[in-house]
C-alpha cells in the first residue's frame, strides 16, 4: 500500500474510532511522542498518552461528522463537525505524519454563526445544509 493510501486509511479509521468511542483505536494513529495543539486555548498536549487522556476524559457526549479529508505525503487536513452534547462545533484538523504516524496535529475549532442578511442574494446553501440567518 502506498503511503498516501495508508495515511488516508489511518485518518478515516481515526475518525470512525472517535465516533464509536474506541479510545485505543482512535489514538493508534499517533506516534508515542506526538504533539497536539489547540491554538484557541493555547494548550499543547505532549505524547499519545496525554492526548488520549484529555480526550477520554471529556465530559460531553461527542459525535463526529467528517465532511472532507484532503492531503498527500506527510500533511493531511480533515474538516469535521464535532457535536458536544448536541451542540455542533466546526473543526479543522491538520495532521503531520512521519514514519507512518501523526507526529503533530493542530486542531482549530469554530462555532457556527448566522449569515448576515446583506449577503442573502449572493449565497447558496452548502450541500446538505440550510443557511441560518443572523
Amino acid at each position: 500500500m502506498d503511503p498516501d493510501t495508508r495515511n488516508r486509511a489511518a485518518i478515516e479509521e481515526h475518525w470512525r474510532a472517535s465516533e464509536r468511542g474506541d479510545t485505543e483505536a482512535e489514538h493508534a494513529i499517533y506516534a508515542a511522542d506526538a504533539i497536539l495543539d489547540y491554538p484557541q486555548s493555547a494548550e499543547r498536549f505532549r505524547g499519545r498518552a496525554a492526548i488520549s487522556a484529555q480526550r477520554g476524559g471529556h465530559p460531553a457526549g461527542r459525535h463526529f461528522t467528517v465532511h472532507r479529508i484532503v492531503g498527500g505525503g506527510d500533511l493531511w487536513v480533515s474538516e469535521c463537525v464535532i457535536t458536544y452534547d448536541g451542540v455542533p462545533t466546526h473543526s479543522v484538523s491538520v495532521m503531520e505524519f512521519a514514519g507512518g504516524h501523526v507526529v503533530h496535529e493542530t486542531q482549530y475549532f469554530a462555532d457556527a454563526f448566522g449569515a448576515p442578511g446583506w449577503r442573502a442574494a449572493l449565497a447558496e446553501p452548502m450541500p446538505g445544509r440550510n443557511i441560518t440567518r443572523a
